[in-house]
């Protein structure tokens, strides 16, 4: 599947009660940095430009709590896999590919680690989840005395966002006898193979009381911290050929001629594609892909662009938006505009808004003014939390 046709859901199980957290309120509606813990958790998931939708499973009892909560919200069971089968029942039939089930007490989740998992999914993993190798010394005792040790190789702490094919964890869950300890351990009552992708520190799960106090040593340092922003230009030039169309950021225009190049010649997909390079400090198309190589002879230029935002994610960033420009006299791009628009978002897994195409003219001056080819400068933010 390619990675323009993943659409994701997140599924937030939020009807637990947390008796171990003390009294008063349940834990996911309780101040945190400023917060509720279920307004940090959720915020993690609607800001995220890879994920499509998101869904809170809440318990009876919250509804009032709700209401600020600026998503959807379903109703939960008496258990967490009842709780979680519930919202997949929810975003049944809504042709989402993928969904990421994440604890709503776990309000330190990190994009760095929800993009671990997406991209162990969008690689061909059939489930992935984030844990922690145990490092500490492992026991056996009895009242209250050691009674042996258990080696702690092979062993892991187990983490979430855990994320799957949504048809395949949605039969795993119905088929499955309840009593879960999590969806990992449904997916591998139903035969499924589930990769451990990197977790982090931060991502700990509010139990007790005490964890309130790390989680908010944890999040105020995040707030002190600079987010690495990252700006990345890039330009390319392609000439006309004798043809009747060209190519410009994933669109077939109709035209009295053709660009000439190695590859499809999209001059504007070149352009962005290098400065999403240009961010990262890795280069340009050339150093990744020669033109020297007989391979790339006449490649859509989607695979480089999806190269360079594959590369990108995989290096803990995200992209926050893309602006392209243009020069040529024509043909006329206004009238293609947003279709470009759609399609170079639908690679970079961003919305329209985000993906600026526009274009304008040399005033017939130049090789742009004379019709001799095209031109094409970008600009590209990559942030990382």
């Amino acid at each position: 599947m390619t990675k323009s046709a993943f659409k994701t859901a997140a599924v937030i199980v939020a009807a637990g009660r947390g008796t171990r957290a003390g009294a008063g309120l349940p834990k996911q509606w309780r101040p945190l940095a400023g917060k509720r813990v279920a307004d940090h958790t959720i915020a993690a998931f609607v800001t995220h430009p890879r994920i499509d939708h998101v869904l809170a499973v809440v318990h009876p009892d919250d509804t009032p709590h709700t209401d600020g909560l600026d998503i959807p919200t379903v109703l939960g069971g008496a258990t967490r896999d009842a709780s979680v089968q519930a919202g997949l029942e929810a975003l049944d039939h809504q042709s989402f590919t993928h969904v990421l089930i994440h604890d709503v007490a776990r309000a330190g989740i990190d994009a760095t680690t929800i993009n671990a998992v997406l991209n162990a999914l969008q690689n061909g993993a059939c489930g992935a989840a984030p844990a922690l190798p145990v490092t500490d010394a492992l026991w056996r005792g009895e009242d209250g005395v050691v009674t042996g040790t258990q080696s702690r190789d092979g062993l892991f702490r187990a983490q979430t966002p855990q994320g799957f094919a949504f048809d395949t964890i949605l039969a795993a869950h119905r088929a499955h006898p309840g009593n879960a300890a999590d969806d990992v351990e449904v997916a591998r009552a139903a035969g499924l193979d589930v990769a451990i992708v990197a977790g982090n520190e931060r991502n700990l799960k509010i139990t007790t009381p005490d964890d309130f106090d790390r989680l908010e040593q944890h999040l105020q340092n995040d707030q002190r911290a600079p987010m690495d922003i990252r700006l990345g230009n890039g330009y390319d030039v392609h000439a006309f050929e004798n043809g009747d169309h060209v190519i410009l950021c994933g669109v077939k225009i109709p035209h009295n001629k053709a660009l000439k190049g190695h590859s499809d010649a999209d001059v504007g997909m070149h352009a962005v594609t290098d400065a999403l390079y240009g961010a990262m400090a890795e280069g340009d198309i050339g150093r990744h892909f020669p033109p020297s190589e007989a391979e790339w002879k006449d490649m859509d230029s989607a695979v480089f662009l999806k190269h360079a935002v594959d590369l990108a994610a995989s290096k803990g960033f995200t992209i926050s938006n893309v602006d392209c420009t243009l020069i040529c006299e024509r043909p006329k791009v206004g009238p293609h505009a947003a279709a470009m628009m759609a399609r170079m978002g639908e690679i970079m897994g961003l919305t329209s808004d985000r993906v600026s195409i526009k274009a304008t003219t040399s005033e017939k001056l130049g090789f742009t003014g004379r019709e001799e080819g095209i031109a094409a400068i970008a600009t590209a933010t990559l942030v990382k939390p």
